[in-house]
């Protein structure tokens, strides 16, 4: 009798989320007791604000919350998603068109289940965040990557994205500001690529997790307002009607632990999601739905408080990595990430070692500085790297002073 597999195909096919891997990795090593500064982790190092926290702590008290509420989220957390929504996004819509998730990972991976058929095609803009794939993969979906190197600061354009449709292109993921680069379209860019996706009626996935967190010219005044990042339905508006829009509090308001993202979109979509959440995990936990609702209707200062924190750590990590012979530092302008291209370090030997790909690079940096970062080969192509600027401001200048002694 032949043995069947203990694992599905379907499983077994999944790659583990590399981000976590090297950040579990880097935590490992502290563990041991050696002084490791992680760039790797995709999460603000500040407290979730106090306000928020205490609408945590008064909802545990209240038994209403301690039942099943509704799948789709609590109707006021719903009705002020859409509030965000119109505001930031630009797109009016009824509550009845939000879904609440445990996290934007859920959103995003809902998204795609509730899009796509086997063999349907998603144009993937590269680098990607690193859990794209599996998702659009898990939908029986297929990844088309359409490549934007440093010398294009990370954007794709229409044309190339005209050069990768096909017959079966059903879905166009759109991501500004961007994990893992930080680059940002401009309102320009975003209204050609939006009317292109509109006329040849491709749905847009837009995950739009950062779009609070932008920022100026680098040389510029850091007290200035920051740019806006425009969503997609906001510089088309008829794209309402095939776009799902995907977010949450997470980055925004220091709240990756509490798990609670969103989708916005169409009815019949909104309604479909909602049904496949019914049986995978129901509500979101009523608490971290309470804290949200606090984190969207409460005081917004601290956001602005933590956006200038992280410009400022921006400003740092991108002059102290240009300093380094070998790194091209397109300049970020939105999220929490540097993305330098490396290839100027490959091929050459450092302490013994040669790397020949981003991921070796990544290997001998932790090895040799103890300096964590996630090697290109997570996003798409090697000969990149991802630096998180959301650690301490002493920390992160301690880890690029510690790339320029080896690289120096």
């Amino acid at each position: 009798m032949t043995e069947k597999p203990r694992l599905s195909a379907r499983i077994a096919a999944i790659a583990e989320s590399a981000t976590l891997k090297v950040d579990a990795k880097a935590k490992a090593l502290q563990a041991e007791g050696r002084p490791v500064i992680s760039y790797a982790a995709g999460e603000p190092d500040f407290a979730t604000p106090e306000h928020i926290v205490e609408a945590a702590l008064a909802a545990v008290r209240d038994p209403k919350n301690h039942r099943y509420t509704p799948a789709a989220g609590l109707p006021d957390l719903r009705e002020a998603i859409a509030a965000k929504t119109a505001r930031d996004s630009g797109l009016e819509a009824s509550a009845s068109q939000v879904v609440v998730t445990n996290g934007g990972k859920q959103a995003v991976y809902q998204a795609f289940q509730t899009l796509l058929d086997d063999g349907d095609e998603v144009l993937v803009p590269t680098p990607y965040w690193t859990t794209y794939p599996e998702a659009i993969k898990l939908a029986g979906g297929r990844q088309v990557d359409v490549f934007a190197g440093a010398d294009q600061g990370y954007l794709v354009t229409v044309d190339q994205l005209e050069a990768a449709r096909t017959e079966r292109t059903k879905a166009l993921l759109f991501v500004s500001p961007s994990n893992p680069t930080g680059a940002v379209y401009s309102p320009e860019q975003v209204r050609e690529i939006g009317e292109w996706a509109l006329e040849h009626g491709i749905f847009v996935v837009a995950d739009e997790i950062y779009q609070n967190l932008t920022y100026g010219p680098i040389d510029g005044d850091a007290d200035a307002p920051a740019p806006r990042a425009v969503s997609i339905v906001e510089a088309v508006p008829a794209l309402a009607e095939q776009a799902i829009l995907v977010n949450g509090v997470a980055k925004t308001y220091a709240m990756t632990g509490w798990r609670l993202g969103w989708m916005v979109g169409p009815a019949d979509l909104m309604k479909g999601a909602a049904n496949l959440q019914s049986h995978l995990t129901s509500n979101v936990s009523n608490i971290s739905q309470r804290a949200a609702l606090a984190a969207l209707t409460g005081p917004q200062e601290p956001v602005e408080q933590m956006r200038r924190a992280f410009d400022r750590r921006r400003r740092t990590i991108v002059a102290e990595l240009s300093k380094i012979d070998g790194f091209t530092v397109p300049v970020p302008e939105g999220a929490f990430y540097v993305y330098p291209d490396m290839t100027g370090l490959l091929g050459r030997e450092w302490g013994g070692v040669t790397p020949s790909s981003s991921l070796e690079l990544a290997d001998l940096i932790l090895d040799q500085a103890e300096v964590a970062a996630v090697p290109g080969e997570a996003f798409g192509p090697s000969g990149y790297l991802r630096f998180s600027y959301a650690l301490g401001d002493e920390a992160l200048l301690e880890g690029v002073q510690r790339l320029q002694r080896l690289f120096g």
